[in-house]
């Protein structure tokens, strides 16, 4: 899969825009703040494919892109952020509810979680969510370039822990700034996408 072959293709605001999957989907999420626009530009070795926004809580679509005509990577929108109206909140939680409602739109997830922090409860849900659709997940311990060493197994322990995550679900400790863990998430994504 040649990432640098790459195209956006759509913002879906309703669960009618959503596009069913025809192709391998590798579905995005993650709260508002946690780099999950610089993980999937890391990803895709561009600066900003995915709107970095200097503001948390840019991303308020799902939005789609296409990726060498073989699959698409689908940026949910962040959730956690304060700053929003609770009409805007309750739109989200609407359209993430019908996102994973809906039959065969995801095929692999990928959570993106704080690696210096014990994951929240907005956290937990989407987790709970992933797993409820039976699909393949795994988990990005982002910003662990910020980790002291003795850090890292701790908090990576506790992230499953609070997740409630599987033995089969595996944590890859990542930096979107150093490439730290880009590899092994690319190998993950590559054993659904022929």
């Amino acid at each position: 899969m040649n990432v640098n072959n790459v195209e956006f293709i759509k913002s879906a605001a309703n669960p009618k825009d959503f596009i069913p999957a025809a192709l391998p989907t590798i579905v995005f999420s993650g709260k508002s703040n946690v780099g999950k626009s610089s993980v999937i530009n890391r990803l895709l070795n561009h600066k900003n494919m995915a709107r970095v926004g200097g503001q948390p809580g840019k991303t308020i679509h799902v939005n789609y892109f296409l990726i060498d005509k073989k699959a698409y990577f689908v940026d949910l929108p962040g959730y956690g952020y304060a700053k929003v109206s609770k009409e805007e909140r309750d739109r989200w939680g609407r359209l993430m509810e019908a996102f994973f409602a809906a039959e065969g739109l995801v095929t692999l997830g990928v959570m993106i979680v704080d690696a210096r922090h014990k994951p929240t409860a907005d956290d937990c849900t989407m987790a709970s969510w992933f797993l409820e659709t039976g699909c393949p997940m795994v988990v990005i311990a982002n910003k662990s370039d910020k980790l002291k060493k003795s850090e890292i197994e701790p908090n990576l322990a506790l992230i499953r822990e609070t997740l409630g995550l599987p033995d089969e679900v595996r944590v890859i400790l990542f930096s979107a700034e150093k490439g730290t863990g880009a590899g092994e998430l690319m190998g993950e994504i590559s054993r659904f996408v022929k």
